[in-house]
């Protein structure tokens, strides 16, 4: 996967829709907030993650976002370019500060920079009435990114407890893929497309009245959905 081409991508569709959005509508994945601090907050990921490359450290403190929507967008362009820039430029394996394990290279925010706008512009277009399904491929990938980085890491600042059982994710659209686990063995399935699975552990769909199909205790899913797998 082309990681600087699918932050391009992403990068450049967010600050597409900052130039007609509703500003003032709400995001429903992430109560109290508008679309206006959701562009704040990724312009300020960015910037951060930009730090952690060039500074090697995480306590970069990013720039607020002015309120004014032309201001706006052009603040959100100027920093996701400068990031896909630096990206690129220093290529996959340069050294960088990280929360992932090793190796401590920029082949981390290659990744994590892409799903994390993918994610939130998933955000910004349903605060806009528009839900729309994930590229299958990058969906399979972050569900890849949950098991093996952000649950260890809710579990290492102990944000959340561990799973009293594992949680096993079985991707329909992804034939021949073994699904991906997270934590211990696995007390209940769900199986769906890598986009509804990854919208679900994100929290940004509800189990009931999904296209998750559940195998094994229905109420035991809900309750393991309930722990803090990810941010």
């Amino acid at each position: 996967m082309d990681w600087i081409d699918e932050l391009t991508r992403a990068t450049q569709a967010f600050a597409v829709l900052l130039d007609d959005a509703d500003l003032d509508a709400d995001v429903p994945a992430c109560p109290g907030w508008t679309l206006l601090d959701l562009a704040e907050h990724l312009g300020g990921v960015h910037q951060w993650a930009a730090h952690a490359i060039e500074a090697g450290t995480p306590d970069g403190d990013p720039s607020p976002a002015p309120r004014e929507r032309l201001a706006l967008a052009e603040w959100y362009r100027a920093h996701a370019h400068r990031l896909v820039r630096l990206l690129a430029e220093k290529g996959p394996d340069a050294p960088a500060w990280t929360f992932g394990p090793e190796p401590h290279t920029t082949a981390f925010w290659q990744r994590r920079q892409v799903h994390e706008t993918v994610m939130h512009l998933w955000d910004a277009r349903a605060s806009q009435g528009t839900l729309t399904d994930l590229d299958p491929a990058l969906a399979l990938d972050g569900l890849d990114e949950i098991a093996g980085i952000f649950y260890p890491r809710q579990l290492r600042l102990g944000r959340t407890d561990p799973l009293p059982t594992g949680l096993a994710l079985v991707v329909s659209d992804a034939p021949g893929h073994p699904g991906v686990v997270i934590g211990g063995a696995p007390g209940v399935t769900l199986e769906a497309p890598a986009s509804s699975l990854l919208l679900l552990v994100w929290n940004r769909v509800d189990l009931p009245g999904s296209d998750v199909r559940i195998n094994g205790d229905e109420a035991l899913a809900a309750r393991l959905l309930q722990h803090a797998i990810t941010p």
